[in-house]
């Protein structure tokens, strides 16, 4: 899991900030279920990289965009999610594209990451392909 071994109780606030509790929202998919949205992949996703947890992080980049490893910035702390915009990536949807702002604080400094990102869906698994940085 994560680098500095951080853990979030199941019934704490997710850190996607979708309002439910770890345990009924990212932890089952960090743990291997398979997301029903785009959406829900790109918020636990974003858990993730709150996590450090470069195999899920891995386990769902689709393997024609997926890099070798991950690396994380040091310090670097993902505070909050917004999900901006998204098209399709229902349950029933082969591509999906989700907008969003996370916000991060590394050390004095403070700062976000605008992203478009593209999702697909196969085998009823979906995967993260890449994204815009606006």
């Amino acid at each position: 899991m994560a680098q500095d071994d951080v853990v979030i109780e199941d019934e704490a606030r997710c850190p996607c900030s979708s309002g439910d509790v770890f345990g009924a929202c990212c932890q089952p998919l960090l743990e291997g279920v398979s997301a029903p949205t785009a959406e829900r992949l790109m918020r636990s996703r974003y858990t993730a990289f709150v996590l450090e947890d470069a195999a899920h992080l891995l386990r769902t980049w689709h393997p024609t965009t997926r890099p070798r490893t991950i690396d994380f910035e040091p310090e670097l702390e993902w505070r909050r999610l917004l999900i901006l915009d998204r098209a399709a990536g229902g349950p029933f949807d082969r591509e999906g594209i989700v907008e969003f702002e996370a916000f991060w604080r590394q050390g004095a400094e403070r700062g976000s990451l605008h992203e478009r990102s593209r999702f697909v869906r196969e085998d009823r698994t979906w995967y993260y392909v890449d994204g815009d940085v606006r």
